[in-house]
């Protein structure tokens, strides 16, 4: 079941990550994003951000579900 945690947070953080370059790169043209090659920094971001939310939501899933109660 833990997987499947990583996986909802992996698909989530993308989506976030997507959130945020949409942001961070509107002002750029479609002309912009095809041609410039320091512009691909950005899509290393957008993985890092599914990284960190399949990490999150691992870690919440054994917090919440595997803590012993007392």
């Amino acid at each position: 079941m833990v997987y499947l945690a990583g996986i909802v947070g992996f698909i989530g953080g993308f989506c976030l990550g997507q959130m945020v370059l949409m942001f961070l790169l509107r002002h750029k043209s479609n002309a912009d994003l095809k041609q410039d090659k320091s512009l691909r920094i950005y899509g290393l971001l957008n993985w890092l951000v599914a990284l960190l939310g399949a990490m999150a939501t691992v870690w919440l899933y054994k917090f919440w579900f595997l803590t012993p109660l007392t």
